[in-house]
């Protein structure tokens, strides 16, 4: 089984970019990872992706560095079964909102007596030729990666970092806005920010990684600054388009 190298690079407190892919194309994946990103993200909560169109994007990223994770759509049991089967190496999991509900995701990702995982892992155990490895390296070697993007979680935040198995907790500022009555595209807010001090307070105390996303060069060093260890540059679609825009721009103004 393929060593969980991000894993292994928070947990000895070293900070880690990667990038959340929206475009469900595999010739995007297979960019990115050669770009030298510690790890990608396969969007499927918030697109049309199915698990066919997922595993081919993680066949495109063979032969790269990049760690392949996958954001299911929610926390059923199913999809994390087929994002781990299909060869992701983590979950990552929107709107959390208890610690009973991460417990039960970390479980799904562990086979048992640790977890509730069924034993099946087609292209993650290369069709049988490393069935042994997997088993016996899987439950230490995948990553868990709740979103906070809940009222109901920035509640109970002490207990969700306190659960045994997740890796990281990381921001999803759009939505925890929206839980609070805040207009998201009005940011930042004084009450988000004191959310995201209380949060990294918490996740050191805890020793879990904190996450968070930014699409400017200038964005990813305050993150750094703020403490942020699992970096987010992107998605692949804002990268587009903020290389895009002024392009554009300079040619309309030119040619107004």
């Amino acid at each position: 089984m393929r060593t969980n190298t991000v894993r292994e690079k928070l947990r000895s407190g070293k900070p880690v970019i990667g990038c959340f892919m929206g475009l469900g194309s595999p010739t995007v994946a297979e960019m990115l990872a050669h770009a030298g990103f510690d790890y990608l993200v396969i969007e499927t909560e918030h697109n049309g992706l199915d698990s066919a169109e997922i595993q081919e994007m993680l066949m495109a990223m063979n032969g790269a560095d990049a760690i392949p994770f996958v954001r299911i759509p929610s926390a059923n049991p199913v999809f994390i079964q087929r994002a781990l089967d299909i060869g992701a190496l983590g979950i990552v999991v929107p709107l959390v909102r208890t610690a009973a509900e991460a417990e039960a995701i970390v479980r799904a990702t562990r086979y048992p007596p640790q977890g509730t995982r069924s034993f099946g892992g087609l292209r993650a155990s290369h069709f049988t030729f490393d069935n042994y490895d997997y088993f016996y390296r899987a439950n230490d070697n995948l990553m868990v990666t709740l979103i906070l993007e809940t009222r109901e979680a920035v509640e109970n935040i002490n207990e969700i970092a306190a659960v045994p198995g997740i890796d990281v907790l990381m921001f999803g500022y759009y939505d925890l806005c929206l839980s609070y009555g805040l207009d998201p595209m009005k940011q930042p807010y004084p009450q988000i920010d004191a959310i995201t001090a209380q949060v990294m307070k918490v996740g050191k105390k805890a020793g879990v990684a904190i996450g968070a996303g930014a699409n400017t060069p200038d964005g990813v060093n305050k993150l750094l600054s703020d403490g942020v260890h699992f970096v987010s540059y992107g998605p692949d679609y804002a990268l587009i388009a903020n290389a895009v825009r002024p392009g554009i721009a300079r040619f309309r103004e030119l040619t107004a």
